[in-house]
């Protein structure tokens, strides 16, 4: 048996894009995402976020359901293009929905959780530039003030970024995300403007002087492994490492990004001269935690057809339904690693969760034992971690419901509450009740 501290936070994520809906209501303007949607054949079946989870409308009923699984806080994102449809064009009726949703939180005794960004770009900023705009950083930095605002300390746990590794690498380099871009030159451009809008947010949210809130950053980070104990694969592993984490890690905690990918990205893309006097300081802004989303690992072998001359391979552990191996041990080992190079910031994994094919039964059940397991055994890394005086401060199971799962449009469900897209039905799965079961009692037995 397993216990955790009753000043352990167990929570719940999601985001603007995967689970409001109301693409077009109350003032909203396009993100990037919904014009990538309807670019035929980046999408799943043509599947958009204009109605997704229609929690825009539904947002009392989803916190009942929070209420009843009985978190102690809710992470969710804001949509910039609800909060500024245009540039410098301010929209009170956005603002609106997000402070029913906090007030309906709070009253219920749930801790909201604010990311300014998971990826929706407005598409009035990527019109302007988007991520290779330098002038981003202010766009990005006039929306967080007016979110400070407005929101004020009803809010005491902030995020600037959600994994800038997605919206930079996976958006401008391989094109498998909004923009959809590929072009490594404009990849490195988005991630240090990206970077540096988040040390921009930071810099203003200490200006207000929130007396007992917190801001930080989410990373996603996975470790990577070599499929052998040859020179290459073990230095091919060290590359992709550098582009999937150390590329982040490095300039918020150590100013500076990696030497050995700035010589090799210098052949690819040319000099960094994007990088002016101060960004990098900048970046490095202390943050009050940091946010760690983590679902598996990698393995690597040496591949000379490749840019980073690396390649992932598929290893032969069970597999959720994203084809992503289930590792809790690489939780572990990202944490180990963490704290020994880069920080004793108090963590979150802000993120941590499983796809798998759920079966509706009759009697509306839906038997999720695989991601009871894996959600278990990756709590348990947690606790062993804590034992081990790592200070991981809380867990963000993604996802509350089964929602738009970006390229894969609705085909994969991540949700402990199991979502009916033709009725917007709720059904808690057998894993939200385990997971009700373990933060009532704070114990995995």
């Amino acid at each position: 048996m397993v216990k955790f501290e009753k000043n352990f936070i167990f929570g719940l994520a999601t985001s603007s894009y995967q689970i409001e809906g109301a693409a077009t209501e109350d003032g909203r303007s396009p993100s990037i995402w919904d014009t990538f949607c309807k670019t035929p054949g980046k999408v799943y079946e043509g599947h958009t976020g204009d109605v997704a989870c229609d929690h825009y409308h539904r947002y009392k009923e989803d916190v009942k359901i929070l209420k009843e699984i009985g978190v102690n806080t809710y992470r969710f994102s804001i949509s910039w293009s609800r909060i500024f449809p245009e540039y410098g064009k301010y929209n009170p009726k956005g603002m609106e929905f997000y402070k029913k949703l906090i007030d309906e939180l709070i009253r219920n005794d749930i801790e909201p959780t604010v990311t300014l960004f998971h990826w929706d770009l407005p598409m009035w900023a990527y019109n302007m530039g988007g991520w290779l705009n330098r002038d981003s950083v202010k766009w990005f930095q006039e929306y967080a003030v007016k979110v400070f605002e407005e929101l004020n300390d009803s809010v005491k746990f902030w995020t600037t970024h959600n994994e800038p590794f997605c919206a930079s690498i996976l958006g401008y380099n391989l094109g498998v995300h909004a923009p959809g871009h590929k072009n490594i030159r404009e990849a490195l451009i988005a991630a240090h403007h990206i970077l540096l809008s988040h040390g921009a947010a930071v810099e203003a949210f200490r200006e207000f002087g929130f007396k007992d809130s917190k801001i930080g950053i989410i990373l996603n980070l996975s470790p990577f492994y070599p499929v052998s104990d040859s020179k290459e694969d073990i230095e091919a592993s060290y590359r992709c490492d550098g582009l999937s984490n150390r590329w982040f890690l490095d300039p918020v905690f150590k100013a500076s990004y990696p030497e050995d990918l700035k010589k090799i990205f210098i052949k690819m893309a040319g000099e960094f001269d994007f990088i002016k006097d101060g960004d990098l300081q900048k970046i490095s802004i202390k943050n009050d935690f940091l946010g760690v989303n983590y679902y598996s690992r990698n393995l690597v072998k040496f591949f000379q057809d490749s840019k980073l001359n690396c390649q992932s391979v598929k290893g032969n552990l069970k597999k959720t339904a994203m084809g992503w191996e289930i590792y809790p041990e690489g939780l572990y080992d990202i944490i180990v690693r963490l704290r020994k190079e880069y920080t004793q910031l108090p963590i979150y994994i802000t993120e941590n969760g499983a796809a798998f094919d759920d079966v509706l039964f009759e009697g509306k059940q839906i038997k999720d034992a695989e991601r009871i397991d894996y959600i278990k055994s990756h709590l348990m890394k947690i606790a062993d971690l804590n034992r081990q005086g790592a200070d991981i401060k809380g867990y963000y199971l993604w996802s509350l419901m089964d929602n738009f799962e970006w390229t894969y449009g609705y085909s994969k469900r991540f949700g402990i509450v199991y979502v009916d897209f033709k009725t917007q039905e709720r059904i808690l799965k057998d894993s939200a009740l385990w997971y009700k079961d373990v933060i009532k009692n704070r114990t995995i037995k």
